[in-house]
Order: C-alpha cells, then structure tokens, then sequence
C-alpha cells in the first residue's frame, strides 16, 4: 500500500480521531486550574493560540465559556468552525501564528484563561518566536489570568529513537497513529519527527505520512525561556495525567511538563 506525504493538519477529521480521547479529562484540568490558580477566579473568556481541529473549542463552548482561537492551518479553522456550528454553538475564530497573532477587530484583550497543550508550541523553531509567543499571550490576558502550557522536554543523552502509537475509531472510520521521533540535536535544538496515518474509511485503506521539526527543551532551557518574559509568573508544574492533586516538579524527571503561568 502506497504511502502519500500529507500534512495531517490538512486532514482535520482523522487529526481530530486520533486525539479527542483526551479532550474531557483536558476540560476538566483547564477548568479546575483556574479556579485553582487565577485571581480572581472569575470570568469565562478563553484564549487558544493554535486551536487546531477545534476540539477543546467545542468542549469549553459547551460549559459555557467565550472562546476565541486561531491556529495556522485553514483546514483546521474551517473544520472547527464547522462543528461548532453543528453542535449550536459560537466561538470567535481565524487564521493566524503563535508567534505573530493579533487580536481581530470585535476581539478585546482580557482574556481570563488561555491554553496550549501537548507540544504544540514546539513548532516554534526560533527562541526569538517562542517568546514573542509569550509576550502575546501575556498581553492578551487580564492581570491574574492563567495560560497552561504543555510540553514534551528533551532527555539530549537519548541516541535512541522513539515511537508512539494510537488507535482510534469514530464510527465507521478507524486511524492507526504511528509517530517516530528522532533523537534530538544539542546544538541546533531541533529533532526530526515523522508521523504515518494508516486510515479506514468507507471500506477503503490508505496511508498518509507527515515529516515536521521540533524546537527542543530540557527544564533549565523552558526556564531560561521563562525568564525573558517576566509578565508570566511560574506558578506550578503538572504532567500529562491532568491530577491537580499531583503537581510535580520543574526538573527532567519526566517527559511532559504542564506549566500553571499567571499573569502579573
């Protein structure tokens, strides 16, 4: 079976299978963050720099927050917009970067909640666009807001690869996620990834291949980050087990940070 290369952010609904497993128990952290960790714990205005598929748009939404997003890829906007509009519910979203979004006309600054999980703002290869990612972010929040950022951190002795694999169905359709990783370059900070899509749908199989870079992290690396952005306050670490009883520590002890950073 041939294997097309395919960016999979062009492909939103198989995207979409493979990761809203997690989107409940993800809700549930967002909100239980900020009552935990805003100040005051009052307001319903989030903001998602790459939203994607929209799938925690949609979830938020339906609790009754006021979302606003944006994510880079056209497919995923017009995917989101769709189900949103599907399921009876309204959420301000568009085009645009992490590391030069701009608030639309209609959209105001003070945001109460903002959020980006599991990596994505890795894709920003340069340290100059990570923390302008920040700065935004950070400008677009109300004093005593929260942003929660979620990342894999870099183990840079690894030689080893990695993988990682999913299975997933909704309905008839099934996608089988395989994702390689490289082992990471100290001095660029940078590490290959490749992901394979095999997908069932409508009694057809196919394969779709997608090959991107990642900007790398240890914990002193995101801490030295950080510190270029003295609007946000760290305030606590989790991992990807989204337990607000089990904060962690900032080291390299474990792959996947969830920073609680407030605004000033």
């Amino acid at each position: 079976m041939a294997t097309t290369l395919r960016d999979w952010y062009d492909t939103p609904l198989y995207y979409d299978i493979v990761f809203d497993d997690g989107t409940v128990r993800e809700a549930d952290f967002l909100e239980g963050a900020f009552a935990k960790y805003a100040t005051p714990a009052k307001g319903h205005r989030l903001l998602e720099p790459a939203c994607g598929s929209g799938r925690l748009a949609l979830e938020m939404a339906r609790r009754g927050w006021e979302v606003s997003g944006f994510d880079g890829n056209a497919h995923m906007i017009a995917f989101a917009q769709e189900r949103l509009a599907a399921a009876g519910l309204k959420a301000r979203l568009w085009e645009d970067w992490m590391q030069s979004f701009t608030l639309p006309k209609g959209v105001k600054g003070g945001f109460d909640l903002a959020h980006c999980l599991v990596s994505t703002f890795k894709y920003l290869l340069k340290e100059k666009d990570a923390a302008e990612c920040l700065r935004r972010v950070a400008a677009a929040l109300r004093p005593g807001g929260v942003f929660l950022l979620g990342l894999h951190l870099t183990d840079y002795e690894r030689e080893e690869d990695e993988h990682e694999r999913w299975v997933a169905r909704r309905g008839e359709i099934a996608v089988v996620c395989n994702t390689h990783t490289w082992a990471a370059d100290p001095k660029s900070r940078l590490e290959n990834l490749r992901t394979r899509l095999k997908i069932t749908d409508a009694g057809r199989t196919h394969t779709q291949e997608t090959r991107w870079q990642f900007r790398t992290y240890n914990a002193a690396q995101l801490k030295a980050l950080l510190r270029k952005v003295p609007e946000l306050e760290y305030l606590e670490c989790y991992d990807f087990t989204y337990d607000l009883n089990e904060p962690r520590k900032f080291d390299d002890a474990y792959a996947d940070v969830l920073l609680v950073l407030r605004k000033r």
